[in-house]
């Protein structure tokens, strides 16, 4: 049985303004009808697979269950890192808390934010890693390469590889991102792939290594793991230890290091989508390798990329060539296509101006739902609020402003002080300043909302939280 590893927790900001920090691209519709991460869970999925672990932070715990769910897929452990401190740690801990049930078994590390078009050419691909981890090899797979890449760190095999062949091949070095001429020959040479980041190996494996080659991580983790706390079915590692881990990738803290590695040639199709160039190099393209969303109009346009995140949004682009753009309801951007990944320069500039776009999504997702700002003013808000069924905001109250809720699809149950109601569509309540309150949707439909805020501070801090079923401070 292999046991699924997605590591979850980046912020992907070369995919600005539609992956953030609030809500990167992992959790987006950036290829297909699904997430990435969805896409991912789905095809580390199936016989010889077990239960998905995955490891991400506090603010996208909910949003990991609820994905799954939403395709079926029961996830085994979710530890939340307190902090973010690469790969090294965060696969060390995946391993030590492995170690507990199954030390012998075998652990396939991966991006959730990776396409793979071909979800059985790459099961049989790990399958094939799989004979030799079992050997004690650490397994890595390498991308047959379409391009003199620099944006990718690459692997030299001892080997080229033979057409058609999934046969493991030792690893001779890792190469940093290369300079174009330096791609070139690699290319040129055969012997080259991409660096796809994704692992197999056994637990034991891993753990020698670990315990070989990068030492000091392992105490300060090992005690991240065995005083974290359980926290609605989610595993919380021990911030005081965890801080104290390196902040490493896997590939320094061991891989450089070990003398036991294996590489899987993979040649059915991959892309990290680092940037907008890649999505559009993924995306269905027309006549003159333009790609365009379903809100996107292309006239006269070569090598192009057009997407509109909004429905209510249209976006035309008339005599382009070599262009992305993207356009989102708070923000638009306008690149040439070569300059993709200078996106996260564009990321800096606005957090350096304090531009709330660099880092927060419109719409904030939540573990009952979501809601987004539709108007602001000086001194009011309105938003529009979904709860899932069944779900239930905080009781909670405010110092410095009231709400006044109008439903217009489901029902809503409201607490207000001691009085609770039933809200239906049309139906509305108010909810005065200092009043303790909490909204819930008892129905099996989403419930819908239009929120007024008035007052003098209109800030998401100004809540006082007197009981929450998702256990937030």
């Amino acid at each position: 049985m292999i046991t699924p590893v997605l590591l979850c927790g980046g912020s992907g900001t070369r995919l600005w303004p539609l992956s953030r920090k609030s809500y990167p691209k992992q959790f987006s519709r950036l290829i297909g009808d699904e997430s990435l991460f969805q896409a991912s869970a789905r095809r580390l999925s199936g016989e010889g697979y077990g239960a998905p672990m995955v490891l991400t932070n506090s603010d996208f715990r909910f949003i990991v269950t609820e994905q799954l769910s939403d395709i079926g897929v029961d996830p085994g452990a979710i530890l939340i890192e307190p902090e973010g401190r690469n790969t090294a740690p965060a696969i060390l801990s995946a391993a030590l808390w492995l170690e507990k049930s199954n030390p012998d078994g075998l652990m396939l590390v991966a991006p959730s934010d990776h396409v793979i078009p071909d979800a059985e050419a790459f099961r049989t691909a790990v399958t094939a890693g799989a004979a030799v981890a079992r050997q004690g090899r650490l397994v890595t797979f390498g991308i047959a390469p379409t391009h003199p890449e620099t944006g990718y760190g690459w692997l030299e095999l001892s080997a080229r590889p033979a057409a058609g062949e999934l046969t493991a091949i030792d690893l001779v070095r890792f190469v940093e991102k290369p300079d174009a001429p330096h791609a070139e020959d690699m290319l040129k040479a055969g012997h080259f792939m991409w660096n796809a980041g994704i692992f197999l190996f056994s637990v034991k494996s891993i753990l020698d290594a670990f315990r070989a080659h990068a030492p000091d991580l392992v105490e300060p983790v090992q005690q991240a793991v065995d005083e974290g706390q359980p926290d609605l079915g989610f595993l919380r590692l021990a911030p005081g230890p965890w801080g104290e881990a390196g902040d490493i990738s896997i590939d320094y803290a061991v891989m450089e290091k070990a003398d036991n590695l294996s590489v899987v040639p993979f040649a059915a199709g991959w892309s990290d989508l680092g940037g907008w160039d890649a999505v559009w190099r993924e995306m269905p393209q027309q006549e003159g390798a333009v790609a365009t969303s379903e809100h996107a109009t292309a006239i006269d346009c070569t090598n192009t990329l057009l997407r509109s995140e909004d429905p209510a949004q249209e976006i035309v682009g008339i005599g382009l060539d070599n262009i992305v753009a993207i356009a989102m309801p708070d923000a638009v951007l306008v690149a040439d296509k070569t300059r993709a990944q200078d996106v996260r320069k564009a990321v800096n500039a606005l957090k350096s101006k304090g531009a709330s776009q660099a880092q927060q999504l419109p719409r904030d997702y939540r573990p009952w739902g979501w809601y987004e700002s539709l108007v602001i003013g000086s001194r009011f808000q309105v938003k529009r609020i979904v709860v899932h069924p069944g779900a239930a905001l905080s009781l909670q109250s405010h110092v410095h402003r009231s709400e006044h809720w109008i439903v217009v699809e489901g029902t809503a149950k409201v607490t207000v002080d001691d009085t609770v109601t039933l809200i239906s569509e049309n139906q509305s309540i108010y909810v005065p300043l200092g009043a303790v309150h909490r909204m819930e949707n008892p129905g099996k439909v989403p419930m819908v909302l239009i929120e007024v805020q008035t007052g003098s501070y209109l800030g998401e801090d100004d809540i006082i939280r007197y009981e929450d079923v998702y256990a937030r401070t």
